[in-house]
């Protein structure tokens, strides 16, 4: 076990991280304490790592790393994962340009994107959890990562690292998994081992091309695909047009008679620039937390 120190630029808060829905939410805090708890498959896809997570008084964040995982690797990647990867003075900015942005921001002190620990495991996410609800596809996931990852203890509790894409590769049959899923998460893992999945391959990438080539996965859809992209590289600046609940909340907070099409969502997120990725999330937390009705996209 080591412990590191991480900066943080700009308004940050752990306690709204932990709290914020993403993926199988695992590792969410019990009621009182102010600590997230994250077992993950490191980017090198070949090692695990579980860390504490707190916040100092400071601001900055203390992470106490376990597993095999190379300490400075899972660093960077827990950056990634709580998105502070990267200044925070543009995202200022754009709630400045935005007053509706900026008052999401207010609401949320701190909040920004949690995101899935890495493009495989959301993948793996994405084939697991389609037609099913989605506490059933986390206990799901919980089981297949207790019989083929690493369990960690982290502060008192047991958290589980999904499987390597090894690991998965070698498995032919699991308790609710069907033989149609199981030859898909078999591509995820393949796709991984060939660097179809690697976070900064995608985000170096034009996002057309990056979607494109998620879409080449098997199980990963439009949507799905996107969930990937937006939701695990660190991206900053995609925009989530087709997001299902997306654009009945913008319509909602811009006080629209319409819910808004493709097109009126690239104008109204003109000036979140070049942080459109958050603006989309925070508007997506938001509506959530207010319990705004669902709203079918035109067309």
């Amino acid at each position: 076990m080591t412990t590191r120190q991480l900066a943080v630029d700009g308004p940050f808060s752990l306690a709204a991280a932990a709290r914020f829905g993403f993926g199988p939410t695992s590792g969410r805090p019990e009621p009182g304490e102010s600590l997230l708890r994250l077992a993950f498959t490191a980017d090198d896809l070949a090692s695990h790592a579980g860390a504490v997570v707190s916040q100092r008084p400071d601001g900055s964040l203390a992470a106490e790393l376990h597993g095999d995982a190379k300490p400075d690797a899972a660093v960077d990647q827990i950056r990634r994962i709580l998105s502070v990867d990267t200044p925070a003075a543009g995202w200022l900015a754009a709630g400045r340009a935005d007053p509706v942005l900026g008052a999401r921001q207010a609401e949320n002190p701190g909040l920004r994107p949690v995101l899935f620990h890495s493009p495989y495991e959301a993948a793996a996410w994405s084939v697991l959890s389609q037609r099913r609800h989605r506490t059933q596809a986390t206990a799901l996931r919980r089981r297949l990562s207790e019989a083929n990852g690493t369990v960690f203890e982290l502060a008192g509790k047991s958290e589980a690292a999904f499987p390597l894409p090894g690991k998965l590769l070698g498995l032919t049959e699991f308790p609710g998994i069907e033989p149609v899923r199981m030859e898909r998460l078999h591509g995820v893992a393949r796709a991984a081992l060939d660097g179809r999945l690697d976070p900064a391959g995608l985000r170096s990438v034009p996002e057309a091309e990056a979607m494109a080539s998620l879409r080449q996965i098997k199980g990963l859809g439009p949507m799905y695909a996107m969930l990937v992209y937006l939701r695990s590289t660190g991206v900053r600046d995609g925009l989530a047009i087709g997001e299902p609940r997306l654009a009945g909340y913008l319509r909602h907070y811009y006080g629209l008679a319409e819910t808004p099409d493709a097109m009126t969502i690239e104008r109204l997120a003109e000036p979140w620039r070049p942080f459109r990725t958050w603006a989309g999330v925070l508007f997506r937390a938001s509506g959530e937390r207010a319990g705004l009705p669902f709203e079918r996209p035109p067309g």
